[in-house]
């Protein structure tokens, strides 16, 4: 079981002091406080794998959860297989001929590439990917220039892309890279891209789920249980599960609860006992051999 930021860690900090002190399982549970969850390419979650988690700690399954606002405190969103996305990113530099604004016959402006570029990958989802499937690529900064009176030599966009299915995940960086090279190419001017792939899909095993599903269930009421939408966010959870069976969980934090990230979020109380409560149930009900 893993935790990784301040509630989160509680939650586990909880389940072990009941599972130490109780005892009521037949086995060895590895209780895993990772660190750096959101440090993107360099996350804990393999940097663990690297240093020899599974040989140092040797494990058959694996459980993790992470709190989710807009869902009622206390409770539990399941979903088996594939459940957050790939997450990858691209840089990508479109270089022009600089010179002046008055003069803009005599340049090659990467400012007009760039922007006709962003409209132009806002048709990669819509026309190049099945409609049953999920994708997303948002165009998140735009750098150029400096100066009103000047063209500037270059231009630089910044892309998250999300998905869920490896056939997508190549079909969009085909399509980013053919678009960036070929409008750049109708004007003139170069690219240089840089695509870099992060965290894979979080898919979440079939039997350890639905073993989740019963332990939650019983916990806290079938009614308290729903099936978890597919989230376009990333977790580096996903590690773990391409190495190891098991489930990730998301834990209701409120109906009005700010979203992950924001300056007015607030880890619901209330959850950290049912999460708890929760690890601590699984771990009795897996290893009660």
């Amino acid at each position: 079981m893993r935790a990784d930021n301040d509630g989160h860690t509680t939650i586990l900090l909880g389940a072990a002091e009941y599972l130490a002190r109780t005892r009521r399982f037949n086995g060895t549970v590895s209780l895993i406080f990772q660190p750096a969850e959101e440090a993107g390419a360099l996350s804990g979650a393999p940097a663990m794998i690297a240093d020899g988690l599974f040989e140092r700690f040797p494990f058959d399954v694996i459980f993790g959860l992470h709190n989710h606002p807009g869902a009622p405190e206390g409770t539990w969103l399941i979903r088996s297989g594939p459940l957050m996305a790939a997450a990858d990113s691209a840089e990508i530099i479109i270089k022009g001929k600089g010179g002046h604004a008055s003069r803009p016959h005599l340049t090659v402006d990467p400012v007009v590439v760039a922007c006709n570029l962003v409209v132009s990958l806002q048709s990669v989802v819509s026309r190049s990917i099945d409609p049953t499937q999920t994708a997303v690529v948002t165009v998140g900064a735009i750098h150029a220039g400096e100066a009103a009176n000047v063209i500037p030599e270059s231009a630089k966009l910044l892309l998250s892309i999300r998905s869920f299915d490896p056939k997508v995940r190549e079909t969009l960086e085909a399509r980013i890279r053919r678009l960036a090279e070929t409008i750049a190419d109708g004007y003139g001017a170069t690219t240089e891209i840089e695509y870099a792939h992060g965290h894979p899909v979080v898919v979440n095993s079939e039997a350890e789920t639905e073993f989740a599903r019963t332990v939650a269930e019983e916990l806290v009421g079938p009614e308290k249980v729903a099936l978890c939408n597919l989230i376009p966010g990333s977790e580096d959870f996903s590690h773990f599960l391409e190495h190891k069976p098991g489930s990730f969980l998301r834990l209701g934090n409120g109906v009005e609860s700010a979203i992950l990230h924001s300056a007015k979020y607030d880890f619901a109380d209330k959850s950290l006992t049912v999460g708890a409560a929760m690890w601590a149930r699984l771990t009795e009900r897996y290893l009660d051999g």
